[in-house]
């Protein structure tokens, strides 16, 4: 089902059908209930979802603001419930069984809500694919790679199982390989992009929310078949695990994506060793492990974008983010502080920075432009772009879109041609938020 579940009908047909679902399972029904019981479940309701909000921003440990029609729709649910259990004794059957489906829509718009702010499953589709693990548009395994023919036009997702030297325990992880890598068994020397997601994410979302196998396609048909590797690398080992890609007691998240993607990469898909051709780029939280991890490994990675990242690796406050990433050291939050490593790093030669922020993020711009300011007067080429758009994966999906060709020239991609500082690539029609 390829039905939006960020604007159009669907959206808008479930909240109606939720809303009209709680409002028939608390009824009219006699006098007592009307002024007394019903008006005593919905203060009641409304009372514990003021409860559970503060519970879960306490506790979860989420940094971005969660979207106020979150609690409205945890709201209503609890209201079902609440009216089932208080109104069970001489309710009619057809009230009894409303107030279920109306928990169950709550519920779902809930979630909606949630993904509305973040975009993680831009269509009913995604959101399966998700749920169910199912194989992505063009996914493979290993052994199917001798299957590719060189005539195609259209790049293929491996699945990889990345071994975990470091000791990092990393979820299946998906490699994207241009056209022109299945055209001769000398394979060319590819440069690599490692694509990190945001909090709370799946190695995949870059595939199904920020469509970079489709961008990455639509600029390899324009160049004769070459476009970097793209590796969608897992940053957390699980979706609850926030590690801001540091090494700590959340896991060896930095080694595994500074030393065994790198390593493994290179020698199973033969790409390019050279530290000038391996970028980093990210949303949200994967913008924040993009600087972070060049400025720290400039050894590894020498270009990086970032996109509506934060100043630097955060879970909280300050020592907040020093207990829970560090184990409590100081002196680990200084070593991977991006603001403190430039000013004490020795100056920079050959790395080069895209900050995109949308014209929405207020915090994110101010960064931004304070991060490229710093890595500036440390030799660290950059630029900040400012775009309509808000925190969430469409934005990040127009803003990688707009960088390629930008990261491909960097990363001396076969091709590629030198970019005017004032030119602004053209969005694929798929990401132009002003197609109709």
């Amino acid at each position: 089902m390829n039905v939006s579940l960020l604007d159009g009908w669907f959206p808008w047909t479930v909240q109606i059908a939720a809303a009209l679902a709680c409002l028939a399972a608390i009824g009219w029904r006699d006098r007592r209930w009307r002024l007394r019981r019903a008006p005593a479940a919905v203060v009641a309701s409304a009372a514990v979802t003021a409860v559970l909000a503060v519970v879960v921003i306490r506790t979860a440990g989420i940094t971005d603001p969660l979207p106020f029609s979150l609690w409205i729709w945890a709201g209503v649910a609890i209201t079902a419930l609440v009216v089932l259990v208080v109104g069970w004794r001489g309710a009619r059957w057809w009230r009894l069984l409303l107030a279920p489906v109306a928990i169950l829509l709550a519920v779902l718009c809930g979630a909606n809500a949630l993904n509305l702010s973040t975009g993680y499953y831009p269509t009913v589709d995604d959101a399966i694919g998700e749920l169910t693990d199912s194989p992505l548009p063009q996914q493979i395994t290993l052994a199917q790679l001798g299957t590719v023919t060189g005539k195609t036009k259209t790049g293929r997702i491996v699945s990889v199982n990345i071994p975990g030297n470091s000791g990092f325990r990393p979820r299946q992880e998906l490699v994207y390989l241009p056209p022109a890598w299945f055209r001769s068994k000398a394979r060319p020397k590819l440069p690599v992009l490692e694509m990190i997601g945001g909090e709370f994410s799946e190695p995949d979302n870059w595939v199904r929310a920020g469509n970079a196998v489709a961008t990455s396609d639509a600029y390899a048909e324009k160049h004769h078949g070459f476009s970097p590797i793209l590796v969608f690398a897992d940053p957390a080992g699980g979706f609850k695990v926030d590690t801001e890609c540091v090494n700590g007691p959340l896991g060896m998240a930095e080694d595994h994506l500074v030393k065994d993607v790198p390593r493994y990469i290179e020698k199973t898909f033969g790409s390019s060793t050279s530290p000038a051709k391996w970028g980093v780029a990210g949303w949200s939280m994967g913008g924040t492990c993009a600087v972070d991890m060049t400025v720290e490994h400039p050894d590894v990675f020498t270009h990086f974008e970032d996109i509506s990242g934060d100043i630097g690796p955060n879970s909280g406050n300050k020592q907040q983010t020093i207990n829970k990433l560090y184990g409590g050291s100081a002196a680990a939050w200084d070593a991977h502080d991006p603001l403190t490593v430039l000013a004490h790093h020795r100056r920079y030669r050959h790395i080069s920075g895209w900050f995109e922020s949308g014209d929405q993020e207020g915090k994110h711009i101010v960064q931004a432009h304070k991060l490229c300011a710093a890595a500036g007067r440390d030799g660290i080429s950059c630029k900040v772009n400012v775009a309509p758009g808000f925190h969430d994966w469409q934005f990040g999906s127009r803003a990688f879109a707009q960088a390629l060709p930008w990261l491909a020239q960097q990363l001396g991609t076969p091709g590629a041609k030198e970019l005017p500082k004032t030119h602004t690539p053209k969005l694929p029609a798929v990401l132009d938020p002003k197609r109709p």
